[in-house]
């Protein structure tokens, strides 16, 4: 069985970066790390103007994008 860790949807900071999805792990300890820590970098280094966390459901990790709160 596969993993997969993918974007809702790809906001301007995605699509400047280097990531590529949808990303496919053999493990489901492997693909919740790598989503994680892939959130907490995007909310650590993008822009600020969203937020990032990663929602998961069955066989896929789907990092999740909403606006970030003005006063965060």
């Amino acid at each position: 069985m596969s993993f997969v860790v993918d974007v809702e949807k790809q906001c301007g900071c995605i699509k400047k970066s280097n990531y590529t999805f949808p990303k496919t792990f053999d493990s489901r300890e492997k693909a919740e790390y790598e989503a994680l820590e892939l959130a907490n970098k995007m909310n650590a280094e993008f822009c600020k103007k969203h937020r990032f966390y990663v929602n998961k459901e069955d066989d896929k990790f789907t990092i999740m994008v909403e606006l970030a709160c003005p006063n965060a």
